[in-house]
């Protein structure tokens, strides 16, 4: 940086030589070093006030212990007598040298009665040793280390030998608060639980009637029928324990995306993608009821397992909770920014839980109408959840993982990685087998405990289709948890059983013990 140059400067000014702020002050600097560099190794002179000072300090650190020390006793000074340099004062009595309480330190100047006290004697240092209060170092070296040996002895002593760890233990663990105290267990990485063995599955059953995609399935409560709507835009009924087709209903104009039937009443719920909600009269094979309000195809269906009432959810991003006797849409529930594909209701909060192709899932407060709790870690479209019949969670399947939440405020449990597909469906029962159905026709069976995947099936598509058409876009489990229902892209239903012939030994568990490495999220 250059000084500025001031045109209107005097003539006397003229002759000064302009230099720059850096070498202006560089140059300062270097004046003020070699102005004191002469004076650098000069020590100040000493203050005689201050060293007075000093010393007065450091003897009332170090030695004022030995100013309230107890006098030495008669014992004491034959013992130091006896092994240390003696003197004979005037009155004829002993003098110990060495004793004296005035400290020997450079510095300090010796009087005459001081000054022939040149080596304390031997006996003379282990008296005042003597005196003095132990040191920590003294105290630490005092205490006992217990060997390992000694430990085993003494447990074996108190307890038996279920106290003592395992001899191939390295890693000892003092436990707390046991009914044993001071049991040694063996510290163990922790590692993933052995699954439970379930019996392989296998297909039982093939029934063909419709004519176009089957795209939903529901249950009957009585375990004697289930419901399949289809593509065709019929919903058919067939009968479970023979496979045979026992009745079929027309009436949506569209495709029959979500299916419920009612534990109460003798209804059948179906919601199409012609936006319409429909409720079948059983009894009288006919539509009683239409509920009218969403704004797009409706994708799925669920019915409140306490309350009289019916939630819908569809393509225009809303779920619809509707009053089954009156018609009325009693929430709209307004949060998801893209389709929601799944709804699945329990009687207790969060009583609505909604997936959506917006990588979401919200847990929803009935009585509000407000979403409780938004569930981020899904990178992909949620198309499928299922809860646990007996435990408070539930599962969410996406293409990127399938994942295990706890209720009520959704707290990540596991991901259970390697179905690679897009996941359309889930089915879970009461044995804890989680089933979990893709576009690509493959059905993976998984452990829920665990997360792990004991089976896996390629649906076989049936005489005529494409091989592309194996697809499954929708499975349940019927009431007993033994048979499982899939719906898929040939325009079939499939069947599958536990296969009752396979045992542990002959379908054993692949599983190796690993060290568990969960993600947390």
């Amino acid at each position: 940086y250059q000084l500025p140059y001031n045109t209107n400067m005097s003539a006397g000014t003229d002759g000064v030589n302009k230099h720059s702020v850096h070498t202006l002050v560089f140059r300062s600097l270097k004046r003020t070093h070699e102005m004191f560099l002469s004076d650098l190794a000069v020590l100040p002179p000493e203050d005689p006030a201050s060293t007075r000072i000093k010393i007065a300090c450091k003897i009332r650190d170090e030695f004022s212990h030995l100013k309230d020390a107890p006098s030495a006793s008669s014992e004491q000074i034959s013992l130091a007598v006896e092994g240390g340099h003696t003197a004979m004062q005037d009155g004829g009595g002993v003098e110990v040298w060495g004793t004296h309480a005035y400290p020997s330190m450079p510095g300090v100047p010796l009087s005459s009665e001081t000054a022939r006290q040149i080596q304390p004697s031997a006996a003379g240092v282990k008296q005042v040793m003597r005196a003095l209060p132990p040191s920590r170092g003294e105290i630490e070296a005092g205490k006992v280390s217990h060997g390992i040996r000694d430990i085993h002895r003494k447990a074996a002593a108190s307890g038996g030998p279920e106290r003592i760890a395992p001899p191939q233990s390295k890693a000892l663990v003092h436990m707390q608060g046991t009914r044993h105290a001071g049991t040694l267990v063996p510290r163990q990485a922790p590692s993933m639980p052995k699954p439970q063995w379930h019996p392989p599955w296998k297909l039982m059953r093939v029934l063909s009637g419709h004519v176009g995609w089957v795209r939903s399935i529901a249950m009957d409560p009585t375990n004697e029928w289930f419901a399949t709507g289809s593509a065709d835009r019929t919903i058919k009924i067939w009968d479970l324990a023979s496979g045979t087709l026992k009745l079929s209903l027309t009436g949506h104009i569209s495709v029959v995306r979500g299916l419920a039937v009612s534990e109460r009443q003798p209804y059948l719920f179906s919601g199409g993608e012609d936006k319409q909600v429909k409720c079948w009269d059983l009894e009288q094979n006919k539509v009683v009821r239409h509920y009218h309000g969403h704004l797009s195809a409706v994708h799925a269906l669920c019915l409140h397992p306490t309350i009289d009432i019916l939630i819908s959810c569809g393509r225009d991003s809303t779920a619809r909770v509707w009053d089954i006797r009156t018609k009325a849409c009693i929430h709209t529930l307004v949060g998801h920014t893209n389709t929601v594909a799944s709804v699945k209701s329990q009687a207790v909060d969060p009583q609505i839980v909604t997936g959506s192709h917006d990588s979401t899932i919200r847990l929803w407060d009935l009585a509000a109408g407000k979403s409780r709790c938004t569930l981020t870690n899904h990178k992909k479209s949620v198309r499928a959840l299922a809860v646990h019949p007996t435990e408070f969670s539930f599962a969410s399947g996406s293409a990127d993982n399938i994942k295990q939440w706890k209720f009520p405020d959704g707290n990540f449990i596991q991901n259970l990685s390697g179905h690679n597909a897009i996941v359309n469906c889930l089915g879970l029962n009461s044995d804890n087998v989680l089933v979990s159905g893709a576009d690509n026709g493959s059905m993976h069976l998984w452990d829920w405990k665990t997360g792990y995947n004991f089976q896996r099936i390629q649906s076989q598509v049936q005489p005529g289709s494409l091989d592309s058409e194996a697809g499954i876009f929708a499975c349940a489990f019927d009431v007993s948890g033994s048979r499982l229902i899939t719906a898929e892209s040939d325009k079939t239903v499939k069947i599958y059983k536990e296969d009752e012939l396979a045992t542990e030994e002959s379908h054993p568990i692949n599983w190796k013990p690993d060290i568990l490495k969960r993600k947390k999220y």
